[in-house]
């Protein structure tokens, strides 16, 4: 009877054995089996639509447009002052070519900036862009022949204007998703506040301390607003590997090409608005010269609602469906020109065609961003875009001022008919991307 608890006790001692072998092996078997690799999800992360560091993306994108476009609507101050032949006698042609070519090369350095900036050298641009728009006004303000300040105003500036502007509404659309349109309206209108300040600061200066000293004052201002961006703007997506300078598929791409043309056609038309809204109420004797400086102000200042209040929206109806009609409607309003006779149609005029002018500069930027299917390359893409497009801006105020002519009576009814044709030509066109992009259907989100 005694073996038979002691035969329990060993059976017990063996099944426990038995049992902590088993327990070991799976352990060991648990250790040894790999465990499954986790996928990582393939391209970006979502953006975060939202939050301070995104605003601040919109905060530096506003003080670069506010010292690009800024700065470039500004021009119409600039060609009345070189106008009066104070600095240098030259046709109203080619003292618009100064302007024109600083808007073309704005648009044309993309083609180079686009790329750079793909390669993930965000702060570098903003660097070098930032010291060549600075440095140009420094320039401006020792000239006193036509050709040092095609060198300055235009070319270094215009350079320098380029290297900041595409990588900011290249940088804008990849942080957020649902409100890109808002987001790049909003920094867009600080071209607009910087076409209200400047104006501005340069009538009221050039009298007191002379154009020198007022130029000055604007290179200053730049230099100390574009602290801003260079401290805050951060880049959310770099390429894996660099790319090709150039997006050879974007020319077999008809919606992306069609709409290029369409912007180019626009700015043709814009440019005229720009350069003349000054000029054309002091030479036709609507308002003393004082007033006319004035209208570059207003007419900056209605553009402000007219780049943020049509991207909202874009953001709910689709950007297609809202450039078409802007577009439409501001060629309207450009050939209501013709029946401006008095101050107060021209204040009317200048805030009228100021609102619908600002969406010209602030959906291209969105429209490409839409027409780009692979984000990597949006640099790349709207610095091409842009490029395309500046040959209107490169056109339109030469153009603008051959129409116009040199004796009086000026041509100023061929200038507005020629600005209002181009701008409906574009919206025509536009209507033809927005069939490409979300078919014929008006009720559809495009």
């Amino acid at each position: 009877m005694a073996s038979d608890p002691i035969k329990k006790i060993e059976a017990n001692e063996r099944k426990e054995t038995a049992s902590s072998s088993s327990n070991n092996d799976s352990k060991i078997s648990n250790l040894v089996t790999p465990k499954p690799e986790v996928v990582k999800p393939a391209g970006p992360p979502p953006p975060s639509n939202g939050g301070l560091t995104a605003w601040l993306q919109v905060a530096g994108g506003f003080m670069i447009f506010f010292n690009t476009w800024g700065l470039i609507n500004t021009f119409a101050v600039f060609q009345t002052y070189y106008e009066s032949g104070a600095l240098f006698t030259e046709s109203s042609s080619n003292i618009s070519w100064i302007g024109s070519i600083q808007c073309f090369l704005l648009q044309l350095t993309g083609i180079v900036a686009g790329p750079i900036y793909d390669r993930g050298y965000l702060r570098l641009l903003l660097l070098t862009g930032s010291f060549m728009v600075v440095f140009g006004y420094m320039m401006l303000s020792l000239c006193h022949e036509y050709w040092q300040a095609l060198l300055a105003q235009a070319i270094c500036v215009g350079i320098g204007s380029g290297l900041l502007f595409t990588p900011t509404v290249s940088l804008l659309p990849t942080w957020f998703s649902s409100h890109i349109g808002l987001a790049v309206g909003i920094a867009s209108s600080g071209s607009s506040l910087g076409g209200v300040i400047y104006p501005i600061v340069l009538y009221r200066l050039i009298g007191p301390i002379g154009f020198p000293w007022a130029v000055r004052t604007v290179a200053f201002i730049a230099l100390g607003t574009f602290i801003i961006p260079v401290i805050v703007m951060k880049q959310r997506i770099k390429p894996p590997k660099p790319r090709a300078l150039i997006d050879w598929s974007a020319f077999t791409d008809a919606p992306y090409i069609t709409f290029a043309l369409a912007v180019l056609i626009v700015f043709i038309g814009n440019s005229v608005l720009i350069f003349y809204i000054s000029y054309y109420p002091i030479n036709k004797g609507f308002t003393n010269s004082s007033l006319g400086f004035y209208m570059v102000a207003m007419f900056n200042a209605a553009s402000i609602f007219g780049r943020i209040a049509p991207n909202a929206v874009s953001d709910q109806i689709g950007v297609f469906n809202t450039f078409v009609p802007m577009a439409l409607i501001l060629s309207i309003t450009v050939f209501c020109m013709l029946g401006v006779t008095n101050t107060a149609g021209m204040v009317v005029e200048a805030v009228v065609t100021g609102f619908f002018s600002g969406v010209i500069v602030a959906l291209p930027p969105v429209c490409f961003a839409m027409l780009t299917k692979n984000k990597a390359l949006i640099g790349t893409r709207i610095g091409q875009g842009f490029a395309i497009a500046g040959l209107g801006l490169l056109i339109g105020g030469p153009s603008a001022g051959a129409i116009l002519g040199t004796t009086e009576p000026l041509n100023w009814t061929g200038l507005w008919v020629y600005g209002g044709v181009a701008i409906a030509a574009a919206g025509f066109i536009l209507i033809a991307v927005r069939i490409m992009k979300a078919g014929p259907k008006l009720m559809v989100k495009g």
